[in-house]
């Protein structure tokens, strides 16, 4: 049975290792722009302490994070990842659903354009693409794409009035 529940700062080495491994194993085309040991600093001093930070766990192990914040316009999925072992389990949905609950729409987030397999997650859970960079606003420097999930008129589909 997976849980979700808020990070703490007692996470932080764990969720780094679920961030790194899945940033080694899915996005290896994408170099960290950071090491390792600085990765798990922010993890530790920023990205937990600031809040929105959700972990998916199963039998004290931590599968799954997800982090959310939420600007005057729109609620943003910051990361999203998965330990590579528990993709295809339904981690990532459950998740994502979460994060559109908490934050309901417009709920905006950016993956990377060689992400093939997250595109068409976010694709298949009601997510549009409405814009794609070239790289220059990430630290990877790889081009990315914007994703959106709206509610219009009742029905899930890209909001292009803003």
């Amino acid at each position: 049975m997976v849980e979700l529940r808020i990070a703490n700062l007692t996470d932080a080495a764990s969720v780094a290792e679920a961030y790194l491994a899945a940033r080694k194993r899915f996005l290896s085309y994408a170099p960290l722009a950071h090491s390792e040991e600085e990765v798990r600093h922010w993890i530790r001093e920023y990205l937990i302490p600031r809040g929105g930070v959700y972990v998916a766990v199963e039998d004290g192990v931590i599968l799954g994070i997800l982090a959310l914040s939420k600007d005057q316009e729109f609620g943003w999925i910051d990361q999203l990842y998965l330990r590579p072992e528990s993709v295809g389990r339904g981690i990532g949905s459950l998740l994502l659903e979460h994060a559109k609950a908490v934050l309901g729409p417009p709920v905006r987030l950016y993956t990377f354009q060689e992400n093939h397999l997250a595109m068409r997650f976010y694709e298949r859970h009601g997510f549009h693409p409405i814009a794609c960079t070239d790289g220059g606003g990430n630290e990877e420097g790889c081009p990315d794409v914007l994703y959106e999930w709206a509610l219009k008129n009742g029905s899930e589909k890209p909001n292009f009035d803003r």
